[in-house]
């Protein structure tokens, strides 16, 4: 995470894929994100290509720290 100069907190909270290379197509396109499980640690989802439906990444999103 990025954090901010003499803050100590981080300057962002997430991150989101919006272009990734998908392995059919050969190209970068603006994937789909896709909930594939729920997980104890957190939602896991995959990122989909919109042209031929392969599997481009994926990733878990945990729950924030409640405080």
């Amino acid at each position: 995470m990025a954090m901010t100069r003499g803050q100590g907190r981080p300057a962002f909270e997430r991150m989101e894929a919006s272009l990734l290379a998908c392995p059919k197509c050969r190209r970068a396109v603006e994937v789909r994100k896709r909930l594939l499980l729920i997980l104890p640690e957190g939602d896991k989802y995959e990122y989909v290509c919109p042209h031929c439906g392969s599997t481009c990444g994926s990733t878990i999103q945990r729950e924030a720290p409640r405080t």
